[in-house]
């Protein structure tokens, strides 16, 4: 909905060309947010600049090798074990650097080819198909509110409001759980896009293989368990869900201004999931770059008291999705 069009990928219904469900039932949003946001703040809101992308993904890579070391070097559970935790983050994050090339917010202009090249190096620390998390998360906008067509919500969210179920996303079981969502959203893709699914599938596994084979050739299998199989299986799934419960779970379906969670986040917040809490403000302008999205959220807060969308937080997020058992897609309140 920003005043640029979105990146048309040219995999047919997910191309990010602002069709489907979301844009069939958002009513007067568009006018909403122009009025919200100037149109001279938010041409600036959408300026983007490569080296500030670079140098955010320079700093991660830094912290994924960096931590990946201390596993390796120190047996010392108090300190490879906060390491570990933080790593687990960090994998996330190039999730969410992902994310960014493929709403073509890393350049001033298309760039095909080296928006490719980042996509797959972004994908390949958590071992996620790029070309399906695209077409996934393309998908996503078009048809955000559909309880059937948007791929996280038909495939990925619980389908039984189980405090068990939900507990199994914070543990190795959500890549089953993934898998299987991936699995079934493909069936509906074109045969070419799923081979080339299938290919960075495979070189992802041959590249942790090789990490792993690396580790224990230089240090030792209890290495790999400290800088791999933890980080990993262990804390990653854990941010991921966290990240994800701020994204849609608690959401005022009257108002599709509301469709999204409002997580204003802090500074440390924002450092550790790379801005991803502003996750609705995202949805509303699609080709923000991450970096920019704070200055976004602040412009949008007298927009959200004006309609009572409150801000929430993760530890409220989570008492209301543990212990509360609030069922997903839903209003909380």
């Amino acid at each position: 909905m920003s005043n640029e069009p979105a990146p048309h990928d040219g995999d047919g219904a997910g191309d990010g060309a602002g069709r489907g469900y979301y844009k069939d039932h958002m009513g007067d949003l568009a006018h909403r947010l122009k009025l919200a946001v100037p149109t001279d703040v938010l041409r600036e809101l959408h300026h983007r600049s490569a080296l500030r992308h670079g140098l955010i993904a320079a700093r991660q890579f830094a912290m994924l090798f960096g931590l990946g070391w201390v596993c390796v070097r120190y047996d010392n559970p108090w300190i490879w074990l906060p390491a570990a935790a933080l790593q687990g983050i960090v994998v996330l994050s190039f999730i969410i650097l992902l994310h960014d090339v493929i709403h073509g917010t890393v350049f001033q202009h298309r760039r095909a080819g080296w928006d490719r090249a980042l996509s797959l190096l972004y994908a390949a620390p958590s071992a996620i198909a790029a070309s399906q998390f695209k077409r996934w998360h393309l998908d996503h906008h078009d048809e955000l509110g559909s309880a059937t067509e948007d791929p996280k919500r038909a495939h990925l969210s619980p389908k039984r409001n189980a405090r068990w179920l939900k507990f199994l996303y914070m543990t190795p079981g959500l890549f089953v759980i993934y898998a299987k969502a991936a699995a079934t959203a493909a069936k509906r893709y074109p045969p070419e896009l799923r081979r080339v699914i299938a290919l960075e599938r495979l070189g992802n596994v041959v590249l942790h293989l090789s990490v792993i084979a690396a580790i224990w050739h230089f240090a030792d299998g209890a290495a790999v368990v400290r800088a791999w199989l933890v980080p990993i299986f262990g804390f990653f799934p854990a941010a991921f869900t966290v990240n994800r419960l701020g994204q849609h779970y608690w959401v005022d379906k009257t108002d599709p201004a509301k469709w999204g969670t409002r997580v204003d986040g802090n500074p440390v917040l924002n450092f550790l999931f790379l801005q991803s809490n502003h996750h609705i403000e995202h949805h509303y302008f699609p080709r923000v770059p991450l970096y920019r999205l704070p200055a976004l959220n602040h412009r949008l807060r007298p927009f959200w008291d004006g309609i009572g969308h409150p801000s929430r937080s993760y530890p409220r997020l989570l008492w209301k999705w543990f212990v509360e058992n609030r069922a997903p897609h839903t209003n909380w309140d």
